[in-house]
């Protein structure tokens, strides 16, 4: 049967594990499956863009609350400025002698983003990032993870099925499929990424 809804998988999991008696269960496989897709996948059907304001004066900033990982950071000037990400022990380093001025970089730290020199006035700052799939429920009942990658989402939540099972011997089956289907969504992203586009190189900003 085709899987393209929520209902559908919860009705799939359950005839892949010939259960029927798992329907207040089911949905809780499903969600571990995604806190395991979370971890898995940056892939581009994630990427999402939005642009916010700096402040002056001000170096710490809030990220999206469905934020992954962090693609690039630019400032929309003229021309548009791309920033570098730093590690937050390279920011440290650089921060004694920082001054305020134009953000030249960027750094990630906890549920913030820090930007050096500190802004010395308002900048345009567009953000590209790795946002969650929206979950599945009865209200949200596709996404683009399971109309695209069914497989990755059923056979995740099989593999978080079976310990609660205690069926020991199926958890290695239905990792390697998952296994097989992450790495296929992986292989292909990378193709996809990389088909037709020229290398790029590393900009030097100076000093922040």
């Amino acid at each position: 049967m085709a899987i393209t809804t929520y209902s559908e998988l919860k009705t799939a999991v359950a005839n892949w594990l010939d259960r029927t008696d798992l329907d207040d269960k089911i949905p809780e496989f499903i969600a571990l499956a995604e806190a395991r897709h979370r971890r898995d996948f940056k892939i581009r059907r994630m990427e999402t863009r939005v642009t916010a304001n700096t402040i002056a004066d001000t170096e710490y900033y809030s990220l999206p609350d469905n934020f992954v990982a962090m693609r690039n950071i630019q400032l929309n000037t003229d021309p548009k400025t791309a920033l570098e990400y730093l590690t937050p022990e390279q920011m440290d380093r650089v921060r004694g002698g920082s001054t305020k001025g134009k953000p030249k970089a960027f750094s990630i730290i906890g549920n913030n983003f820090q930007l050096r020199p500190i802004p010395d006035g308002v900048y345009e700052i567009e953000m590209l990032y790795f946002k969650y799939f929206t979950a599945l429920s009865d209200s949200n009942t596709t996404n683009d993870m399971l109309t695209f990658h069914p497989d990755a989402y059923l056979y995740g939540s099989l593999v978080e099925a079976e310990p609660y099972l205690q069926n020991d011997k199926r958890i290695q089956v239905w990792a390697g499929f998952y296994d097989r289907a992450k790495q296929d969504i992986i292989s292909s992203n990378e193709r996809d990424r990389h088909s037709g586009v020229a290398p790029t190189t590393r900009i030097d900003y100076g000093a922040y």
